[in-house]
């Protein structure tokens, strides 16, 4: 009998570790407060899902810049730490475009490294709608910071049972 899944135990070292990036994301207590979900889709990439609800609208009724930023910025310092095994990014800038107002619907950021692997890296990141039109942009710089990865409760390897 054959299967194209993976087995556990076949996993790469590096999908190990983006799987464990996964679980980081989904234990963070922001995360309780804005929904969404990550996927590290491959080296350097990162993709988060989330819905656009009233609860997260400013007074005239869209999104407001703080889902942008956040998503922006999380798509890309995930997109980082993906190649970073052993310590925790640190965001020391980023740079945002918001170009369209959101009233509702489930929007993907899409992060991507850029440059840098030794101190800095680089990475970027948009927004798209459920439409495909790109809603915002960003840019940011990540810094390796004095933080074990392995030290962090929500990064840990997935059970294989």
């Amino acid at each position: 009998m054959s299967s194209t899944a993976t087995p556990p135990e076949a996993a790469s070292g590096a999908e190990v570790h983006w799987r464990a990036l996964e679980g980081l994301y989904a234990s963070a207590p922001i995360n309780q407060l804005f929904r969404s979900s990550l996927s590290v889709t491959g080296e350097g990439r990162a993709r988060i899902v989330f819905p656009v609800e009233p609860e997260v609208f400013h007074a005239a009724g869209a999104a407001h810049g703080t889902m942008y930023f956040k998503m922006l910025d999380d798509a890309a310092f995930y997109a980082a730490n993906s190649l970073v095994t052993d310590r925790f990014l640190l965001t020391t800038a980023f740079n945002l475009h918001l170009t369209k107002p959101v009233r509702g619907g489930t929007i993907v950021a899409e992060g991507h490294w850029v440059s840098g692997r030794r101190r800095v890296l680089v990475a970027e990141s948009r927004l798209v709608d459920e439409e495909g039109e790109e809603i915002g942009r960003g840019t940011g710089t990540f810094m390796r910071s004095r933080i074990a990865l392995s030290g962090l409760p929500g990064y840990a390897a997935p059970s294989a049972g």
